[in-house]
């Protein structure tokens, strides 16, 4: 009879963990396995970065709609990664999806990795910088033309830099 109970324990939490798995953002899981150029301790990424940054960056959260100054910003410059500085997109590629993100119809060659979500019971792209790993937002094939996508960013995730006068 212990045996049997063991058993089914045993089965149910194993079961219940994999459900678990499921529903995690995949980076978490996957972020030990994962290399990148720039690479930090827990810690160091804490004391660099804010709070929701540290949030977004590093565990995958989503800042709220409307609240990023740079989802107004219209200056023309560079939008560069917050936790290593890498530049990933720039103005002339953003535009207004009226998401309440910063959103761009590409990024700047070799600034961004992707790879598939399948967190909240669905899969999505999810974009993350190709340097240090940073969780940048998801892309979407509902944009504009030449690439008809969306890259939904945080703005949190982001830095501006304006071009310098010419």
């Amino acid at each position: 009879m212990t045996s049997r109970r063991l058993f089914l324990l045993s089965g149910t939490a194993v079961l219940a963990a994999a459900a678990f798995r499921g529903l995690m953002p995949p980076s978490i899981a996957a972020e030990t396995a994962e290399t990148f150029e720039v690479m930090k301790t827990d810690a160091e990424w804490k004391a660099m970065l804010t709070d929701e940054q540290y949030r977004i960056l590093r565990h995958e959260d989503t800042e709220r709609p409307f609240t990023s100054a740079l989802n107004t910003e219209k200056r023309k410059g560079t939008f560069a990664c917050a936790g290593c500085d890498l530049p990933v997109y720039s103005s002339e590629a953003k535009y207004d999806s009226g998401t309440g993100w910063p959103s761009f119809w590409e990024a700047l060659p070799n600034a961004i990795a992707t790879r598939e979500d399948t967190s909240l019971l669905m899969t999505r792209t999810e974009c993350h910088c190709r340097r240090c790993g940073g969780h940048m937002g998801h892309i979407f094939n509902d944009g504009p033309q030449p690439t008809g996508m969306r890259h939904c960013i945080n703005g949190l995730s982001m830095t501006f830099k304006p071009a310098t006068a010419t």
